[in-house]
C-alpha cells in the first residue's frame, strides 16, 4: 500500500516501530518479541480505530518528537509522559487530532518504561513472518532515528467536538498503575519440586531489578530459592514469563525477547496479564511475586480480553455518532480484531 504522507522524526532517544509480536516466530526458532506492554499497545490502536496488532511506535524512556506531514489521528498510551502538540499539552489515553505541519512532542517520562504512539491507518513498514517487531538476533528492524520518515497509510481530518472544542473521548479507559513496586502474579512452574523447602522464598520478599535487564529478560536480586536437585536440566522450550533460577546470585524472568529454549530450572511462570506490568518495570524498581492458581490466571485473561472488547464498542459508538465509522473502517478493523483476540485468548488459556 502506498502511503499518503509521513511522520517526520525530529528527535528519538530510543524508539522502535513494533506490533504485538511474531506469533509464528517460535515455530521457526525466532523470538516472539513485540510490545513489552501489550495492553497499552492494544489500547493505543483501539483508540484510533486500528486493529489491535497494527504497527505503532514504542518509546523507551527518552523523548520523542515528530512533525505530521498530513492530518492524523493519534493516541498515546503506556508510561506517563507529557504530550505536547505545538507546545499545547494534550491528554494521553484518548484520541488526539493532529493537523498537517503540527509538531508532537513526548517528554519527561515520569514512571514506567514504555510509551506507545498509534496512528490511524498505521505505517507502511517491512514485515518478517507477518510482524514488524524488531529482532536483533537476525538483524531485522531498527531504532527510529532523527530524520526518518514513517509512511502512514491514511490521513484523517480533525476529529473534534463541535461544541466548545472539548474532548469527546472520555472513554473510561482503565489505565495501569505505574507505582514504585510491581506486584507480579505467577503460576507454578514445571520444576517447582526441585526447590523443596525454599520455593516459598519467591513470595516472601521483594526482588530488585538490575541494570542488566532488557527485553530478553529481567534479572533480579533478592533472597533466592535454592535448587536441591543435582540432575542436569536439558535445553527445552520455555514460555514467555518463565522464572528461572540459574547458578549465581540473580533470578531471571524471561520476557518477550527470550529465546525459545533454555536449560535452567523454571520455578514459576508469570501470567499473561502480569507480563504487561513486568514490561513497565525499570532497573532499580522492586518486584513482589504473588502465587495464583491456573484457574485464577485464566479468569484474569478472560477479563483482560473482555475489557478490551468493551473499549472497542465504546470507541465504535462515538465514531459512529460522528459519522466516521465508515471512513475509519471501524466495522472491518474491530471485527477482525475481535476474531483475532478470541484466538489469542484461546492460546493464552492453553499455555496456562
Amino acid at each position: 500500500m502506498i502511503g499518503v504522507g509521513a511522520l517526520r522524526i525530529e528527535t528519538a532517544g530510543n524508539a522502535v516501530v513494533t506490533d504485538l509480536g511474531r506469533s509464528r516466530g517460535p515455530a521457526m526458532g525466532l523470538a516472539t518479541g513485540g510490545a513489552s506492554d501489550q495492553y497499552s499497545a492494544r489500547v493505543a490502536n483501539i483508540l484510533v480505530a486500528n486493529g489491535d496488532s497494527e504497527p505503532l511506535i514504542e518509546v523507551t524512556v527518552f523523548d520523542l518528537s515528530f512533525v505530521a506531514e498530513v492530518d492524523l489521528l493519534i493516541a498515546v498510551t503506556g508510561a506517563p509522559m507529557t504530550l505536547l502538540v505545538d507546545d499545547v499539552e494534550r491528554s494521553m489515553w484518548e484520541p488526539v487530532s493532529i493537523g498537517a505541519g503540527q509538531r508532537v512532542t513526548l517528554t519527561e517520562m515520569a514512571a514506567g518504561l514504555h510509551t506507545y504512539v498509534a496512528v490511524h491507518g498505521s505505517f507502511d513498514v517491512p514485515l518478517l513472518l507477518g510482524s514488524c517487531a524488531p529482532d536483533a538476533a537476525v538483524g531485522f528492524g531498527a531504532r527510529v532515528q532523527p530524520g526518518d520518515r514513517l509512511e502512514v497509510r491514511t490521513a484523517i481530518g480533525p476529529v473534534v467536538n463541535p461544541y466548545f472544542d472539548m474532548s469527546l473521548f472520555n472513554l473510561g479507559v482503565l489505565t495501569p498503575y505505574f507505582g514504585d513496586d510491581a506486584v507480579v502474579k505467577v503460576t507454578d512452574g514445571p520444576d517447582e519440586d526441585e526447590f523443596a523447602g525454599t520455593a516459598g522464598r519467591l513470595f516472601q520478599g521483594p526482588y530488585t531489578v538490575t541494570a542488566k535487564s532488557n527485553h530478553i529478560g529481567l534479572r533480579m536480586t533478592g533472597r533466592l530459592p535454592v535448587r536441591t536437585s543435582t540432575t542436569e536440566v536439558l535445553s527445552r522450550g520455555v514460555p514467555i514469563g518463565a522464572v528461572e533460577v540459574p547458578p549465581g546470585d540473580e533470578l531471571v524472568v524471561l520476557h518477550r525477547g527470550r529465546g525459545v529454549t533454555a536449560g535452567y530450572p523454571v520455578l514459576a511462570v508469570v501470567t499473561p496479564v502480569s507480563l504487561d506490568d513486568l514490561g513497565q518495570v525499570r532497573p532499580g524498581q522492586r518486584v513482589c511475586f504473588r502465587h495464583i492458581t491456573v484457574e485464577h490466571a485464566a479468569q484474569d485473561v478472560q477479563e483482560w480480553h473482555l475489557r478490551l472488547q468493551q473499549l472497542r464498542r465504546r470507541v465504535a459508538t462515538i465514531y459512529s455518532a460522528l459519522g466516521l465509522a465508515e471512513p475509519l473502517g471501524i466495522e472491518r478493523n474491530f471485527r477482525t480484531a475481535e476474531g483475532t483476540a478470541q484466538g489469542e485468548e484461546h492460546r493464552a488459556l492453553q499455555r496456562l
